[in-house]
């Protein structure tokens, strides 16, 4: 006898807003299987409104609400059971983020919970990632986003350690990291990963996914230190335009994949990790195996 369940998850980041939708497949005596059915992605950049001037704009607002107006009929054609929207760092710092998701919920009738770093590193770390964790191993696990950067070390298939920093990508576009920020980075890194010998990088994101499918590899195959050092010189010398016309880059990737290239350069280098896999999960992911397990 199969059962077959729909979650839907909605993240709203500092880049982009997502709409997943997932079947999940119950069978006696089998471990669910979480089927992806629709991702649905809307390149609204929060983040440039949030960490610039410090309030979403009205037209922002606009869009916003005309897109969950779309996620909610998409649910409601999709047959969803259920749902969670979460917003990360844009809605966390933006002066009105509360404000706009109250507008939300009374315009499209959508519940959006802004969330903490803490919070989104351990929803990230909920996604099953048993199949990939090598018991022995050691790994660092990464989770690029607009706003900020997840860490969450694993050793032996449980988290030692997560925390989240304010170095996102349209941050750094807007030249809003310091060095101070880097240095801190750099410090925990490297002081969370000294008594290990050999670390490995897994990358979660959408730049990072770009970067594995430019790549052309099997998907349990890892990108190397070179791989990534190489397409790191090689996006920079292209212009924004090239990105664009040459790689077939969405506009809204074009810019904010070398900034994120760097923060996992720099992890893999701080950590000592010679290879990243990019197994395809995000917080939207993560925020559906909590719910069917009862974590959130």
């Amino acid at each position: 006898m199969i059962t077959i369940k729909k979650y839907a998850a909605i993240d709203i980041g500092s880049n982009a807003m997502r709409l997943l939708i997932v079947n999940i497949v119950e069978q006696e005596g089998k471990e669910p299987q979480f089927n992806k059915s629709s991702l649905v992605r809307v390149p609204i950049r929060l983040g440039q409104d949030a960490f610039t001037v410090g309030e979403i704009s009205e037209e922002n607002i606009d869009r916003m609400c005309d897109a969950m107006t779309a996620f909610n009929l998409l649910m409601k054609v999709h047959k969803v059971q259920s749902y969670k929207a979460f917003a990360t760092s844009a809605m966390r710092e933006a002066y009105n983020g509360k404000e706009v998701a109250d507008l939300i919920r009374e315009k499209a009738t959508i519940n959006i919970e802004i969330i903490d770093g803490k919070k989104e590193a351990a929803i990230i770390a909920s996604t099953d990632l048993h199949h990939l964790l090598k018991t022995d191993q050691t790994y660092l696990f990464v989770d690029v986003g607009g706003g900020s950067t997840e860490f969450t070390l694993f050793s032996n298939s449980k988290i030692v350690t997560s925390r989240s920093f304010k170095a996102g990508t349209v941050r750094l576009l807007n030249d809003m990291v310091c060095d101070v920020v880097w240095d801190e980075i750099e410090k925990w890194i490297k002081t969370i990963t000294v008594d290990y010998e050999e670390v490995t990088l897994i990358g979660s994101g959408g730049n990072i996914n770009k970067l594995f499918k430019m790549s052309g590899k099997m998907q349990e195959k890892p990108l190397s230190y070179i791989y990534m050092t190489s397409q790191y010189s090689f996006l920079n010398s292209l212009t924004y335009e090239q990105r664009i016309s040459e790689l077939g880059l969405n506009p809204d990737r074009a810019d904010v994949i070398i900034p994120a290239t760097r923060i996992y350069l720099n992890a893999m280098k701080w950590s000592g990790a010679r290879q990243i896999y990019v197994p395809k999960i995000g917080l939207s992911d993560g925020i559906v195996k909590a719910m069917y397990f009862g974590k959130i």
